[in-house]
C-alpha cells in the first residue's frame, strides 16, 4: 500500500486539531471537514482581473493572508492561513510583487509566493556611461518612485542589470550600483598583477573608465588596457579622446544622436582644451574616472596583456590595429584613413 500523501497526512493533522485553530472548519465534521477545506483550497478564486499585490519582507503567512484577502485575491484569509499551516507551504514564503491571475486558486497563490515567482522590473545600465547618464536612465525608468537630483561620483556605480520592487525609491537603486561597485573593486583589487605603475583602487577605475571608453570589444581590453600601461610606464601621454570628451562634458554628454559633444572631436579640441582631464596635454592619469566602467575592464586593468605596443587606432570595422613604433602607427591611421573616406565619414 502506497504511503499516505502530505496532503492526506495534512487533513488527518486539521481533522484533529480543527477546535485549537479556531477556523470555520471545525463546525464541520470527519468527511466534511476534509470536503470544505480541499474545495476551498483548490476552487477559482473570486480576482476578476489580473491583480499585482507587493508583499513585504518579513511578512508572515497571517500577514500575508490578510493582504490576499483584502484585495481580493482569496475569500478567506482564515481558511488560507490553516492551509497554508496544514500543508507545511508556510514556512518558506518569500516577499516580492507578485501578479495573480483571473481566478487564481488558493494553492497556486501559496506555490507561486513558495516559489518566489515575482514581478520581473529590471533596469539595465550598460557599460561606459558617465553618471550624468546613468541618472538619466534610472529617473526614466517605469514602477520607481523619487527623482535623482544629486549626480554621483564618476566610476561610483557598477553597471549591471537590478531588479527592483514596484514604488522602490530611485536613489535605492543607486544605492545598490554604489554598493555593487564597491564590493566588485575590493574582491579584485587584492588579485592584481604586480608592479602596475598605478597605486589605488581609485586610480585603477580611473584607467578602467579609460579603456572602457576606447573599446567594446571583449577581446581587446586587455591588449588596450597593456597600451595605456606601457605609456604610464614611459611618463608617456595617453592621448586618449574620451578623456578629452569628458574634459569638454563633464559626462553630462549630448544624447541627439550626433555624439556626445554633438559634434566630432576636432584637433582643436586635444590641443586646447585645457583641463587635467586632457590627457594629450597632461601625461598621466586624469584626477579621476571619466565614466563607470564594468568588471571586464577593471579586470583588464588589473591584468593587462604584456606587450610592446603604445599605439592603436580604430580599424573601421569596431576594434583597433595595434602598433609598436610611430611609424607603423602612421601606416595605420593612414588605411584608417582610407576605410573612414570609402564609407563616406
Amino acid at each position: 500500500m502506497a504511503e499516505p500523501s502530505k496532503f492526506q497526512n495534512g487533513f488527518v493533522q486539521f481533522f484533529l486539531g480543527a477546535l485549537v485553530l479556531g477556523t470555520t472548519l471545525c463546525v464541520v465534521g470527519g468527511t466534511g471537514a476534509f470536503v470544505y477545506g480541499w474545495s476551498g483550497w483548490t476552487k477559482a478564486g473570486p480576482l476578476q482581473t489580473e491583480t499585482s499585490i507587493i508583499i513585504p519582507r518579513g511578512s508572515g503567512v497571517s500577514t500575508i493572508a490578510a493582504t490576499l484577502e483584502d484585495q481580493g485575491v482569496i475569500e478567506d484569509a482564515l481558511l488560507f492561513k490553516a492551509m497554508a499551516r496544514i500543508t507545511g507551504h508556510h514556512t518558506n514564503l518569500k516577499a516580492g510583487e507578485y501578479a495573480f491571475a483571473p481566478q487564481i486558486s488558493m494553492r497556486s497563490v501559496i506555490d507561486k509566493i513558495e516559489r518566489g515567482d515575482v514581478v520581473q522590473r529590471r533596469v539595465t545600465v550598460p557599460e561606459g556611461l558617465t553618471s550624468h547618464q546613468i541618472v538619466k536612465i534610472v529617473n526614466g525608468t517605469d514602477g520607481l518612485s523619487g527623482t535623482i537630483t544629486d549626480i554621483p561620483a564618476e566610476g561610483s556605480l557598477l553597471p549591471e542589470t537590478y531588479s527592483f520592487l514596484k514604488d522602490q525609491d530611485r536613489t535605492e537603486i543607486i544605492t545598490q550600483m554604489q554598493t555593487a561597485m564597491t564590493d566588485a573593486i575590493t574582491q579584485m583589487w587584492p588579485t592584481r598583477d604586480p608592479g602596475l605603475p598605478f597605486d589605488t583602487i581609485e586610480q585603477a577605475v580611473t584607467l578602467a573608465s579609460i579603456v572602457e571608453k576606447e573599446t567594446g570589444i571583449g577581446d581587446e581590453r586587455k591588449r588596450v588596457a597593456g597600451v595605456f600601461i606601457n605609456r604610464l610606464r614611459m611618463n608617456m601621454p595617453l592621448q586618449s579622446d574620451p578623456t578629452v570628451i569628458y574634459a569638454i562634458t563633464k559626462g553630462d554628454m549630448k544624447d541627439d544622436g550626433m555624439g556626445p559633444l554633438g559634434r566630432r572631436l576636432l584637433r582643436k579640441d586635444l590641443t586646447d582644451t585645457d583641463s587635467p582631464y586632457n590627457t594629450y596635454k597632461y601625461p598621466g592619469l586624469p584626477p579621476g574616472p571619466i565614466a563607470n566602467p564594468g568588471k571586464a575592464s577593471i579586470d583588464a586593468v588589473l591584468h593587462p596583456e604584456q606587450h610592446n605596443y603604445i599605439y592603436f587606432v580604430a580599424d573601421g570595422e569596431g576594434g583597433h590595429v595595434f602598433a609598436r613604433t610611430l611609424t607603423e602607427h602612421q601606416n595605420n591611421v593612414n588605411e584608417w584613413r582610407k576605410v573612414r573616406k570609402a564609407k563616406g565619414k
